[in-house]
């Protein structure tokens, strides 16, 4: 078993969009099962009993929602936040209207994508605990939305890092690496699977130093900082998810 199971969680609930919401359960015996919107969610032991954590999408509306746990709904709620705009301007103009051929390359890389957002490799227990993966500080917070060339796109489903290419990308907790490849946005690209569904992604590398299926500990090197894919200057981003769902990465910090 890689990864230790915290005493305590190292944020506390945030149930907005894109946040995590901390939820109560019933009973005292085994780890019961939760999920969320038909994904199974992380459970851990606090003092006064289990607990789900539950990442919430971007997309997520405000009001009431639930969770599954043993054929019962536990409910909560989702409370507004309002995240700031970004204004990009890109040179190439395909990386915000993609053409017919880059729209099939976008979908098949997507097919790759999913299964790695929903890993959940047996025997590995996410720490909670992050480190920042690269040092430099904040260029685009998580949240924000985004008009690329005047145009709006989706939110932005992650931290951006600003960093000198080259500079080493390190693996913030343990975890397995689960995917790698050149993604037409994500450019050079590492998938890490922490355990029980939380997985970061990151992203723009100019190098890739891991292989599909290594396991790595805190610290070890995952690449170097470069800007493929979409980007506009030399970057680190880091996408952090719970349950399939993009949450923001400085709870963990």
């Amino acid at each position: 078993m890689i990864g230790a199971e915290p005493a305590s969680l190292p944020f506390k609930s945030s149930p907005v969009p894109g946040g995590v919401a901390v939820i109560a359960l019933p009973g005292q015996g085994a780890a019961p099962r939760a999920t969320y919107r038909g994904e199974p969610v992380l459970v851990r032991r606090s003092a006064r009993g289990w607990q789900a954590v539950v990442g919430i999408p971007l997309s997520a509306k405000p009001g009431r929602e639930a969770i599954e746990v043993g054929g019962q709904a536990v409910s909560f709620t989702i409370k507004p936040k309002r995240y700031p705009e970004q204004r990009i301007t890109l040179k190439d103009q395909r990386k915000v209207t993609p053409n017919a051929e880059d729209e099939a390359r976008i979908a098949r890389e997507q097919a790759l994508m999913a299964p790695a957002w929903k890993a959940w490799p047996e025997g590995l227990v996410p720490s909670l605990r992050f480190h920042q993966p690269t040092p430099g500080g904040l260029t685009s917070s998580f949240g924000l939305r985004r008009i690329f060339n005047g145009e709006p796109r989706a939110p932005h489903a992650g931290l951006d890092i600003k960093a000198p290419a080259g500079q080493a990308v390190r693996a913030p907790a343990a975890g397995v690496v689960v995917l790698t490849g050149d993604f037409f946005f994500s450019g050079n690209a590492v998938f890490l699977a922490h355990g029980e569904g939380v997985v970061s992604l990151f992203a723009h590398l100019s190098k890739v130093t891991v292989k599909q299926g290594q396991l790595v500990q805190p610290g070890d090197l995952l690449g170097e900082v470069g800007m493929t894919g979409r980007a506009t200057g030399p970057h680190l981003h880091w996408s952090l998810s719970l349950n399939n769902a993009r949450v923001d990465p400085r709870l963990f910090l």
